[in-house]
């Protein structure tokens, strides 16, 4: 049997397998569900160690981390597969048209919190490795083996910003336990149904948060209006000098780092099937606004960013309070491309504010998290043309490539700590409603993923 004939043939079971593993509530924000989640981790170390895996559990200060490798093959790629178990909470439950742990399919979807996000995406690597296994060779011991090493780390904290990988993937430890040549993530989107996509690049992130303070309380703006700065009208004229009309952030030396787009990126961002209108049209907007001289699709994913992420000042309730607040704070982020670095830019987000505080003000710049950005180098990549082969056998058309705009601050990790090449292959679709009511995976995406990742792995024993 070949490892296709092994997926034909496992279709309701590999459904089923996954429906297992949605009914566990692995809610990694809530305490309640804490044994939920360790219950998840033992799940999937158990599948893998069926699979004849050597497994493991490395526990964290958090949720263990579950680790699983095959048998090591001279001189053969080393291929880590990267995904993690624990899921969003589910408010608001009224809004869900099934139980969130109860996986239900109707018009060709999976629905259950983690179908997509990223128990679905993620599992269909351990269906194809199982495919591979099944049907390999077997040497003298009677067990089957793979041509390649394949390791599977997965993180019970994702959504919940755990510390505990990172600080795994820093370690000397983890960097030799997760040594391989490239890393493969499904925890994306397909730029549009049945378009294969290889995500190339995600952009990193610099959050950070503004506090002003003036007068020692509230006053009264009759009386004191006129006399002494508003903080709120300080924070909103701070964050106006922050942005250009025309899209540009003001900061100096913003943009010292920046990478232009290469002729290649420019020509395949200009292929892509994206419509403006239609766009703006799903998010309830006539039309858009960005940095001037780049597409919509260039914005999204491959050109830095500052935004306003909240603002708080004075009086928010019904009716009116005519008064001076005596402080006024504003959260923002900053997103950017890969070769900036988030405490370069952070000090120079900091030098600048410095120069428009007002007198009479005091402030105060929080600066909340950072991730860098990456960037996979497309012709020289040795694991890119394979996984093209495969996608375009699967799909029956070739994959485009994009940039993501959001940040999976783990992958650059990866990339930096591992010094691996990072190729982010996803099956899902961008209405999935991931982390809201209703979550779903297509099946079609969920089984032809299986049946691409394991024509790519099946490939990469000939490099």
């Amino acid at each position: 049997m070949t490892f296709e004939e092994y997926i034909a043939s496992s279709r309701e079971t590999f459904e089923q397998t996954l429906f297992d593993v949605l009914r566990i509530p692995s809610i990694s924000a809530l305490p309640e569900h804490k044994d939920d989640v360790r219950r998840c981790a033992d799940w999937f170390r158990g599948y893998l160690a069926g699979l004849g895996l050597k497994t493991e559990l490395i526990e964290t200060a958090g949720n263990p981390l579950v680790y699983a490798e095959s048998p090591a093959v001279k001189d053969a790629p080393v291929i880590l597969v990267y995904g993690h178990y624990d899921v969003q909470p589910v408010d608001p439950l009224a809004q869900w048209k099934t139980p969130p742990f109860e996986p239900t399919v109707r018009n060709g979807s999976i629905y259950a919190r983690g179908a997509t996000d990223d128990k679905g995406q993620f599992i269909t690597h351990v269906f194809a490795v199982e495919s591979l296994l099944k049907t390999a060779d077997t040497i003298s011991n009677s067990q089957k083996v793979l041509p390649f090493q394949v390791k599977f780390i997965i993180e019970g904290e994702e959504e919940s910003g755990g510390e505990g990988i990172y600080k795994y993937v820093a370690s000397p430890e983890g960097q030799k336990k997760l040594a391989c040549n490239t890393v493969l993530i499904s925890d994306t989107s397909m730029f549009a149904p049945g378009q294969p996509t290889i995500t190339y690049g995600l952009r990193g992130i610099v959050a950070m948060e503004l506090f002003l303070t003036g007068p020692n309380r509230d006053l009264h703006s009759g009386t004191f209006g006129g006399s002494v700065y508003n903080p709120a009208i300080a924070l909103t004229k701070i964050l106006s000098q922050l942005i250009d009309n025309n899209g540009r952030v003001s900061v100096p030396n913003f943009y010292d780092d920046v990478v232009p787009l290469t002729e290649r990126e420019s020509k395949q961002f200009a292929n892509l099937p994206f419509d403006d209108d239609d766009y703006f049209r799903s998010i309830g907007l006539k039309t858009g606004f960005g940095e001037a001289g780049f597409s919509t699709v260039e914005r999204r994913c491959a050109r830095p960013t500052f935004d306003i992420n909240g603002i708080t000042a004075g009086y928010q309730g019904s009716g009116s309070k005519t008064i001076i607040p005596a402080s006024a704070s504003a959260k923002f982020t900053c997103r950017m491309v890969p070769n900036q670095d988030p405490q370069k830019i952070a000090a120079s987000i900091r030098e600048y504010i410095a120069t428009l505080i007002p007198e009479g003000i005091d402030w105060k710049l929080e600066f909340q998290h950072g991730a860098p950005g990456m960037r996979l180098d497309l012709d020289k990549s040795k694991f890119v043309q394979p996984m093209c082969d495969a996608l375009e056998k699967t799909f029956g058309c070739p994959p485009v490539f994009t940039r993501e705009g959001g940040s999976i601050p783990i992958a650059a990790d990866f990339n930096r700590q591992l010094k691996a090449e990072v190729l982010l292959v996803g099956w899902g679709q961008d209405d999935d409603a991931l982390h809201s009511p209703n979550e779903k995976f297509s099946l079609a995406g969920f089984h032809s993923g299986i049946l691409a990742s394991a024509r790519f792995l099946n490939s990469i024993k000939r490099l």
